[in-house]
């Protein structure tokens, strides 16, 4: 056996250590409620010096989704590498469970030795477990470290939040004059204001990642550390922020890696470059645990885009809408490099539902204003109005998405493309978002969403989502189908079906009229809420008098749990003046479930207060 002299294994080591660089530090700089609205992206009404520098040093990524419009789900995505939609975090804050031995990325990363921070932001829609983080609050840094370890850092900047853009005072900076309009908005000074408050806070924010990299610098680290810049959802003005349109999803990635890690990159890659990859937010925790050497699970629906384990681009990115706040909706959407593909599964509620938090922006306050007085173009007034089964954009001439091409004979093979892209997607990942939410955490019982959703026998979504489709497409020829599925075996096919009957409006209804009040005692509570609405709605005296008793019955949040309520009291309020007789009951409901999340106790009071606002003279909205 031949023996290595020390000086042979010093020499065989070193040529190791030219070949094998020491593991990336990891430096994430996020900010929050911004589209792609920098300099270094094209738009010179921005001024974003230091984000410039670093893309001129890296490469920006030009088609980028945060697949959630919203903070948590959006993070959600991120931090699991999974959708939300598959794992029943879509909903905000709606706090579910990962399946036993599924992780978070940060958990992975301190398995491989990394010291990782979080600084300071986390709200994710999932339960976190004790140990993702090293130290996750406003003093957690890189500088903590002990000795030898790599870090993964995030600090997160919040000062382009949406509730920032609409602080006052404010004197501003960028000249309002200045500023591009997109189409849906309306051009007054009020609109124009609140996008220059936008764009100063993203100076703001410039400046403070900025003294991060200058930070980075002194302690000597940055030939050594990979930076990522992103933002956690689009712009926070009304139609961007909550909506799964580009305007809403896409955000600007900027990546920086040091000379010594360019083995880690694609071909292609050089300073100052673009990136044309599809990219998620769902890829973010595949590509850090690639970068780190770490073999992404198999669970993670994301694919690296860095690092030894990158994967294939993917053809499409995902987008979805759940329940924002207290209102509920349900849109999925999709996009390749030129389209943007919706599918609005409830076509009956308008875009801008009343959104508590939304309408404190002026712009919000202002734009429906507008409405009511008949002020608006076509573009403006579609936010406050129902919206159509489907919407196909095309991107190149359209960026604002107000031109619909779903109806165009041109496009019909773009649109069904799409349909069965986003389809195939559903069916894919288990999306569970079609059942009610409650059911979602009923059903999942004992185990968690994800694993309910893989269990064709508590979740049968095919036939949930067929259901779905024949409702949401509006098609009276579906009407017999629907009333016929009134009365299948599963709570969620009766409640699209009884969900089709009310969007198809008057004559469905009252053609349908002893299915829908057989409905009102079926054993599911969202069943028996949605064929309230729809007698209340569409009926005669006698059905509004028995769709508001249903209704009320099921409104308290202390005997049928936060789920149900927010569904009765949603409905209750789509009602309008038909519920006038009801609204001193309302006023005395109890404000919250004692067993709900804490996150989740600001709901029923908004409800309550926007439902009641009437009574007292308040307009609603």
């Amino acid at each position: 056996m031949r023996i290595l002299t020390a000086s042979a294994v010093f020499v065989l080591l070193a040529v190791g250590c030219r070949r094998s660089p020491p593991l990336p530090n990891m430096l994430w700089i996020t900010c929050e409620d911004m589209g792609p609205h920098l300099g270094a992206y094209g738009d010179a009404y921005a001024t974003t010096p230091h984000l410039d520098r670093l893309a001129a040093r890296g490469m920006r990524y030009a088609h980028v989704w945060s697949n959630a419009p919203v903070c948590a789900p959006a993070r959600t995505a991120i931090i699991s590498g999974m959708y939300p939609t598959s794992t029943g975090s879509e909903h905000m804050r709606s706090m579910t469970r990962l399946p036993a031995g599924m992780k978070m990325y940060p958990q992975y990363l301190r398995e491989a030795g990394y010291y990782a921070t979080n600084n300071v932001k986390e709200d994710y829609s999932l339960a976190k477990p004790a140990d993702v983080w090293d130290a996750s609050s406003d003093k957690a840094h890189w500088r903590n470290r002990p000795a030898g370890r790599p870090f993964f850092a995030i600090f997160n900047l919040t000062m382009t939040h949406e509730s920032q853009i609409r602080l006052r005072p404010h004197t501003p900076v960028h000249d309002p004059a200045g500023v591009r309009v997109p189409a849906y908005h309306p051009d007054t000074p009020e609109v124009r204001r609140d996008w220059a408050q936008y764009y100063d806070k993203i100076t703001e924010m410039d400046e403070r990642a900025g003294r991060i990299l200058e930070e980075l610098e002194r302690d000597g680290l940055a030939g050594q550390t990979i930076v990522f810049f992103y933002s956690d959802h689009g712009s926070g003005m009304p139609r961007s922020k909550r909506w799964p349109y580009n305007s809403g999803l896409q955000v600007p990635l900027i990546l920086y890696v040091p000379p010594a890690y360019t083995h880690l990159v694609p071909d292609g890659w050089k300073p100052g470059g673009v990136n044309g990859r599809l990219v998620g937010f769902v890829d973010l925790a595949p590509t850090v645990l690639s970068l780190a050497g770490i073999k992404p699970p198999d669970h993670m629906q994301g694919r690296a885009f860095l690092g030894p384990y990158a994967a294939a681009p993917p053809q499409y990115l995902f987008g979805f809408r759940g329940r924002m706040d207290e209102r509920y909706d349900l849109m999925r959407s999709a996009r390749d490099e030129r389209y943007v593909y919706i599918r609005n599964y409830m076509p009956h509620k308008i875009y801008g539902q009343h959104v508590a938090y939304m309408f404190e922006t002026p712009t919000t306050q202002l734009w429906k204003r507008l409405y009511e007085e008949g002020k608006l173009d076509a573009a403006q007034r579609a936010f406050w109005e129902r919206k159509p089964p489907e919407e196909l954009y095309d991107l190149e001439s359209d960026p604002d998405e107000v031109r619909n091409l779903a109806g165009s004979p041109e496009h019909r093979a773009t649109l069904e493309r799409f349909r069965a892209a986003l389809r195939e997607w559903i069916l894919s990942v288990r999306d569970v978002g079609f059942l009610p939410e409650g059911e979602i955490h009923s059903r999942s019982a004992g185990s968690t969403p994800y694993e309910m959703g893989h269990d064709r026998e508590r979740y049968p979504l095919e036939r949930i989502l067929e259901t779905a489709e024949l409702a949401s497409m509006l098609d009276p020829e579906a009407t017999a189908t629907l009333a016929q599925r009134l009365a299948d075996a599963d709570s969620a096919v009766r409640y699209w079906a009884a969900l089709g009957l009310l969007m198809r409006g008057a004559p469905a209804v009252q053609g349908r009229r002893s299915e829908l009040r057989r409905a009102l005692g079926d054993a599911s509570p969202y069943v028996r809420i949605v064929a309230a609405e729809a007698l209340g709605r569409y009926g005669d005296s006698s059905d509004l008098k028995e769709a508001l008793r249903v209704l009320l019955e099921l409104a308290p949040a202390d005997r049928h749990g936060v789920y149900v309520s927010i569904a009765a009291l949603n409905a209750i309020d789509e009602l309008g003046e038909k519920a006038a007789p009801v609204r001193a009951e309302v006023a005395r409901l109890p404000r919250e479930d004692p067993n709900a999340h804490e996150r989740m106790r600001s709901y029923i009071p908004r409800l309550i207060e926007h439902i009641t606002g009437a009574a007292a003279g308040v307009t609603r909205r």
